[in-house]
């Protein structure tokens, strides 16, 4: 049995309540609540692979408007005690998924700034998002495979939020079709 995970009932229109072969898990935005609900879910039953669905802003000028592969994730949102940005006190800077894709930057607000923008580019993030490191690092204590797939919504800068709103649903049919070519459900 696979774990199907978004942050957002929003990013999963497209999907059947039912889909075979998979649980359905929805766990709320941000770091904190993702990393609380898979946590859960990951103790009341195991999972040989769990995949993440969802919308990302592309930061990275060249990544077009479809469905990306993750491959890393960081953390764009944190400071070590040298004050360098994107370094957690004790967390790893970054978390490979392994697979090739994308180095995602995730923090705990939504990205739809320049400068913001400018300073997570910096760090090696092609996109943003709200959950993707906080899942990983969880399943990672696990010891689950996690594969991500996120859809390109907005460009993470002024607007973002209405950009956003707009193409949550066309995102979650890209991600639907994917997810049925790769998977056959």
């Amino acid at each position: 049995m696979r774990l199907l995970v978004a942050a957002l009932e929003a990013e999963l229109v497209a999907f059947p309540a039912e889909l075979p072969g998979f649980d359905r898990l929805v766990t709320g935005p941000g770091k904190l609540q993702g990393a609380f609900a898979l946590t859960r879910a990951l103790e009341a039953k195991p999972y040989e692979e769990i995949l993440v669905v969802g919308t990302a802003g592309a930061i990275d000028e060249r990544l077009e408007a479809a469905v990306h592969e993750i491959g890393a994730a960081i953390q764009h949102d944190v400071t070590d005690i040298d004050g360098i940005v994107g370094q957690h006190v004790s967390l790893p800077a970054e978390i490979r998924l392994g697979r090739p894709g994308v180095t995602i930057a995730t923090g705990d607000h939504f990205v739809d700034d320049a400068d913001a923008v400018a300073l997570i580019r910096s760090l090696g993030g092609g996109l943003v998002d709200m959950e993707t490191y906080a899942y990983a690092w969880v399943a990672q204590q696990f010891g689950i495979p996690i594969r991500v797939l996120k859809a390109v919504s907005d460009r993470a800068q002024d607007d973002a939020i209405t950009d956003w709103r707009a193409a949550v649903a066309a995102c979650s049919a890209q991600l639907r079709d994917v997810v049925r070519s790769e998977y056959g459900v």
